[in-house]
């Protein structure tokens, strides 16, 4: 697995590759994302088996900016989404692990 980094202001760009997967980027925000906002999920919509996914703050790069939540299918009956969340990185910062469904 081959590693680059790439140094922008306050946020470290980390990109993973290897020969099987496509490239990730991997942003690092360099302070605690803000407390969760407060969402009320709406009656979900009418058809397949719909999951609500609640918002989570976001970094663009110099902010944190709200990503609302909205309802998602799921891929199966069974499944179950396991919510993303921030995990402080090695560097100091804060970053993204993505939600995934489970099941």
């Amino acid at each position: 697995m081959s590693l680059r980094y790439l140094r922008l202001a306050s946020i470290a760009v980390v990109g993973f590759a290897t020969a099987a997967t496509a490239q990730e980027t991997i942003v690092v925000a360099p302070t605690a994302p803000p407390p969760p906002r407060v969402e009320v999920a709406p009656p979900p919509p009418t058809g397949p088996q719909m999951s609500w996914q609640a918002g989570h703050w976001a970094w663009n790069g110099s902010t944190w900016m709200w990503d609302e939540g909205h309802y998602v299918a799921a891929p199966q009956p069974a499944a179950v989404w396991e919510p993303g969340h921030w995990a402080q990185h090695a560097s100091g910062g804060y970053v993204w692990v993505n939600g995934h469904w489970r099941g």
